[in-house]
């Protein structure tokens, strides 16, 4: 049986882990699901300078406080840079990095420069004018304007996002990672696009999808919405528990 260390993306706690975590469990699994400083029941603990080093030293916490060996490590989202982070930093105790429609980047790049540079003016604009200069506020989850972000969610479980959200700080955000990644084993499961959407994006240059590729990879496709916890978590945790094992090479 599998260690398991979820981290859930922006905005969200441990709590949307749940169905995930339950049905790793009763697989016979070991899970932690953890709620990074500043978000959900942590929210008084946000303050500007928490950061990327902030969310990877709690992972670390919740690895070494626990005692845990050969974790796989699970990153939703925008909890790729502080996965890759405490990664580096527990040597020997991650055996792999599983990134949920995500993906390392590349040294000396934040996440904000994934998105293009409009989509990075609006995040600030958004900073500037509703998060006090240092919160992203937690986006509307609208599906009429994110339809193919936020497919199979329904009503409900978009409006326990709304409400249960917490305003990210910004510095998890524009803080890059230095030095090299962790060499682990990584696994790219892939939701909101393919992976030869993957392999065309590399082909292009683009560096972030560079670093999907090369040796150390699989590669998994659970064609959903940016939110498979939610909107298909059973498949989610069926698929965690299989690349727990070696994985399979992109082909």
């Amino acid at each position: 049986m599998a260690t398991f260390v979820l981290v859930p993306g922006y905005w969200l706690g441990g709590w949307a882990w749940e169905e995930v975590a339950a049905a790793l469990r009763a697989g016979g699994h070991q899970v932690r699901a953890v709620t990074l400083t500043g978000i959900a029941e942590r929210a008084a603990e946000a303050t500007p300078e928490v950061d990327v080093d902030t969310h990877a030293a709690d992972i670390v916490q919740v690895i070494e406080d626990g005692g845990l060996e050969e974790v796989v490590l699970v990153a939703h989202s925008g909890a790729n840079m502080a996965a890759a982070g405490a990664a580096g930093r527990v040597p020997g105790r991650v055996a792999r990095i599983v990134y949920v429609d995500s993906g390392p980047m590349p040294p000396g790049l934040a996440g904000l420069d994934f998105h293009a540079p409009d989509a990075r003016a609006e995040l600030r604009r958004q900073v500037a004018e509703e998060g006090g200069g240092w919160r992203l506020p937690v986006p509307p989850f609208d599906p009429s304007a994110e339809p193919h972000i936020l497919a199979g969610l329904d009503a409900a479980r978009l409006e326990e996002m709304r409400r249960r959200g917490t305003p990210q700080p910004f510095a998890t955000v524009t803080q890059p990672l230095e030095g090299p990644l962790p060499d682990v084993p990584r696994t790219l499961v892939a939701c909101t696009f393919t992976v030869e959407d993957v392999r065309r994006m590399a082909a292009s240059g683009n560096p972030a999808f560079a670093m999907m590729e090369g040796p150390g990879w699989s590669y998994r496709e659970l064609p959903t919405g940016h939110w498979p916890m939610f909107s298909r978590p059973a498949e989610l945790a069926a698929l965690l528990a299989e690349v727990a094992g070696p994985g399979a090479p992109l082909r």
